[in-house]
């Protein structure tokens, strides 16, 4: 009789694991990819890298390149023109965020007001 007990309980552990695992993959793995369907190439060219510093050639083109991404999904999400070289990656990375919790009664204007303009 124990080793019947063994078994199921065997089987139930089996089963709840493999539950579990399905549930976590269903719920993490949608939220792996984006709305976009993923970077672009320009972007995706730079994934693993690492940079001396901020003054690192390597490091301007992939700024560039993400201040370039950015400006566009602001415009394509938001309708707001903005200009790359006046903000940084990381700036226009945490403005397209406080635009995201933007209310409609707000204007852009005063996030924008946030950021310094790098010329």
């Amino acid at each position: 009789m124990q080793g019947l007990e063994v078994k199921k309980s065997m089987r139930f552990k089996c089963v709840l694991t493999l539950m579990i695992v399905l549930l976590v993959t269903v719920m993490i793995v949608p939220s792996i990819f984006s709305k976009d369907g993923g970077l672009p190439s320009e972007l995706s060219g730079f994934d693993g890298k690492w940079f001396k510093g901020t003054q690192d050639s390597e490091f301007k083109n992939y700024d560039l390149a993400l201040r370039n991404y950015l400006v566009k999904r602001i415009k394509k999400q938001y309708g707001l023109e903005l200009d790359p070289n006046a903000y940084s990656g990381i700036d226009l990375l945490e403005l397209g965020s406080l635009i995201r919790c933007k209310k409609s009664k707000e204007s852009f204007d005063f996030f924008l007001k946030m950021f310094r303009k790098t010329q």
